[in-house]
């Protein structure tokens, strides 16, 4: 089998390198108690795309710091009086680093079972949504060190994080969806955020997540993968720590936007994949989240493939999506 991580049988027992703050959880609690005092202020615009059969809409709501956040709604148009009032079950997708919620017509197959869709833009990447530090427009890449040498409030993950969990309650609350019937996914980015949401609001039944991003920062760090994706970590110590004289600190401090240690928080059952010849989000990484999963999880393992197309994946995760639909 190839190596480029470690063995697998020890990646099956690996429990992740990046330190966890001590006031984690109440970090996150807070978090969530500021999150439960937002205010929505839901405007549902139609879309310029439509497609027979859903009703879709432009979604905006106000996320924490008053940032206007958009999101992708595809409903599908009720036939039955019955079908107002709690029945459709619904998914929520998440997409990759500095990317954009996607294409409307990549929906519409889940819209066609029966899903009721929201697929968020991540504040200040590459969709509409914005990012509220002070600029107009999207700030695309930097995220991950975004508000590092400020209070830990800052982090700008905290506040993407929170999003994905006000999107899912905006849902949840939708008079046409069964709140008991919810489903995330997303790869890479999207990944993260499917675990991220799920660990944050514990309604979420089911989960996604294809090679997840934001997990066991100092061991990207330490395999000398700081490049593409985690490339900020390598351009914030050679500009602000040098000597790495703060290296513990900015590690630990980078540990309140680290999944891994979200991952106890999960109720959700989760399907995961790993390409064991991922170089942009070793392999290492996925399973020090993995690993800490308590719900009833499985991990799909592709020995030969990294960050990429995981063939038959996606029908795999059609099918662990699609009980929602059933109701089993």
């Amino acid at each position: 089998m190839p190596v480029l991580d470690m063995p697998l049988s020890d990646l099956r027992n690996y429990r992740g390198t990046n330190p966890k703050p001590a006031d984690f959880d109440q970090y996150w609690d807070r978090a969530l108690a500021e999150l439960a005092d937002q205010k929505d202020e839901l405007e549902l615009i139609p879309a310029a795309f439509t497609a027979p059969g859903v009703e879709c809409f432009d979604l905006y709501f106000t996320g924490i710091g008053g940032a206007r956040i958009h999101a992708q709604l595809l409903r599908p148009q009720l036939l039955r009086p019955e079908q107002s009032t709690g029945s459709q079950p619904a998914l929520l997708m998440f997409h990759g680093y500095t990317g954009d919620a996607g294409e409307w017509s990549e929906k519409l197959g889940y819209a066609a079972s029966g899903f009721v869709v929201a697929a968020l833009d991540c504040r200040g990447q590459g969709g509409s949504s914005q990012d509220s530090g002070g600029v107009r427009g999207n700030t695309q890449r930097g995220h991950i060190i975004r508000g590092l040498d400020d209070a830990p409030e800052k982090l700008l993950f905290r506040q993407i994080f929170l999003d994905t969990a006000q999107l899912a309650r905006i849902v949840m609350n939708m008079d046409q969806v069964d709140e008991t019937r919810v489903g995330a996914m997303g790869g890479s980015q999207g990944g993260a955020l499917t675990l991220a949401c799920a660990a944050l609001e514990p309604r979420v039944r089911k989960a996604v997540s294809l090679f997840p991003f934001l997990c066991d920062y100092q061991r990207v760090w330490q395999m000398d993968l700081a490049e593409r994706a985690y490339a900020e970590l390598k351009e914030y110590f050679r500009h602000f720590d040098p000597t790495h004289a703060r290296e513990q600190e900015i590690f630990t401090r980078l540990g309140y936007i680290d999944i891994q240690h979200l991952a106890h928080r999960i109720r959700a059952d989760v399907l995961l994949a790993s390409g064991l010849m991922d170089d942009i989000c070793p392999p290492s990484t996925h399973f020090a989240a993995y690993n800490r999963i308590m719900s009833a999880k499985e991990i799909v393992i592709y020995p030969d493939f990294g960050h990429e197309n995981l063939p038959g994946f996606p029908d795999r995760a059609f099918t662990f999506l699609s009980t929602l639909a059933t109701g089993a």
